[in-house]
């Protein structure tokens, strides 16, 4: 009588065990996430018409997760966990819809954009007791799939385009997901905080050779747009050893004898008393600024400071006066190769 008692014993457990183990399985790595949250990149779902979802059983690959999940909110086309205490008709997965809107059974609709998760649970928390569903609803939200946000670089980055972002990131770090600023880049960079394309711009100082602590600071969110503009360029034409455009140095600031220096200087053949600078006005007006060369050279006139896209022209003593106008100059920078100098 024992023997059999041990025999359905151990049989009991056995059956138990082989009922149990799909439960004690682990979670696939596609549904674990810092925090207890499952992200996982955007997929079709099948949406009922009260609003749930059902999640693809095949992994889908992971996105970005951010640090701080306290930085996260919610986005239209995110799949959410919403898990209701005590109420498991309620308890299921939903997607996000194109208003920023839930749809929870019995409820309606929940506008749940820009939220944090605990926001977003709290929202569903008030809807369910003003509707008078539940008397002390306890509802807990996490992620499933993230809709996907980006940020675009453009400009002067090795890698414009646009990179995924989920939650407010530093500028350093979208820059470097960017690959970096080129040589050609100047010293500061734009943020639009928007996708309007005439909507206020933030600037922020930039460069690579010092510290920049207010972009180690500055937050880029999804949605913004990062803008890095080139340099202003400085044009040395004519009768020099290396004609072409030269970046200005990363304060902004140059001379016509540092450009005439960049340049290499000018050649033996050059007629040094027609030294000229040419500028473009705003409005389109042209100054003709006549300088002395020899003055400069010998350090009793100082050097006039360059503004961006000035062109500084050292003519040849037999250059042909057509070729020498100051819109003649102008069309010739188009085709002029760019020197990084920093």
């Amino acid at each position: 009588m024992a023997k059999s008692r041990v025999a359905f014993s151990r049989g009991f457990l056995l059956l138990l065990g082989a009922a149990l183990q799909p439960a004690m399985m682990p979670a696939p790595a596609s549904a674990q996430a810092a925090g207890g949250s499952a992200i996982s990149a955007l997929a079709p779902g099948l949406t009922s018409s009260t609003g749930k979802t059902e999640v693809p059983s095949q992994n889908l690959g992971p996105t970005i997760v951010p640090r701080d999940f306290s930085e996260l909110r919610v986005e239209p086309g995110d799949l959410l966990s919403v898990n209701v205490y005590d109420a498991p008709e309620l308890t299921n997965s939903y997607r996000v819809d194109p208003a920023g809107d839930l749809t929870l059974p019995l409820c309606g609709k929940v506008h749940l954009r820009g939220l944090s998760l605990q926001e977003a649970a709290k929202s569903l928390e008030a809807a369910l007791k003003d509707g008078q569903i539940l008397v002390q609803p306890q509802v807990s939200v996490d992620v499933l799939q993230y809709s996907g946000q980006y940020v675009t670089v453009t400009g002067e980055v090795t890698n414009p385009g646009r990179v995924a972002l989920i939650a407010p990131t530093k500028l350093s770090e979208i820059l470097a997901e960017a690959g970096g600023v080129t040589p050609l880049a100047g010293e500061r960079i734009r943020i639009r905080h928007t996708d309007d394309d005439t909507a206020p711009e933030e600037e922020i100082p930039y460069a690579r050779s010092r510290s920049n602590p207010q972009a180690a600071a500055v937050l880029v969110r999804p949605g913004d747009s990062v803008i890095v503009p080139r340099a202003g360029i400085i044009y040395v034409l004519g009768a020099v050893n290396r004609p072409g455009g030269y970046l200005m140095q990363e304060d902004g600031k140059m001379n016509v004898a540092e450009a005439l220096a960049l340049s290499g200087g000018t050649v033996m053949q050059a007629n040094t008393g027609g030294l000229r600078v040419i500028r473009r006005n705003p409005d389109g007006t042209v100054l003709d600024f006549p300088l002395s060369y020899d003055g400069i050279a010998k350090g009793t006139q100082t050097p006039l400071a360059l503004q961006a896209q000035d062109i500084v022209y050292v003519p040849m003593s037999k250059l042909k006066a057509t070729f020498s106008s100051a819109q003649g100059l102008i069309g010739t920078t188009a085709s002029a190769t760019i020197y990084a100098v920093h």
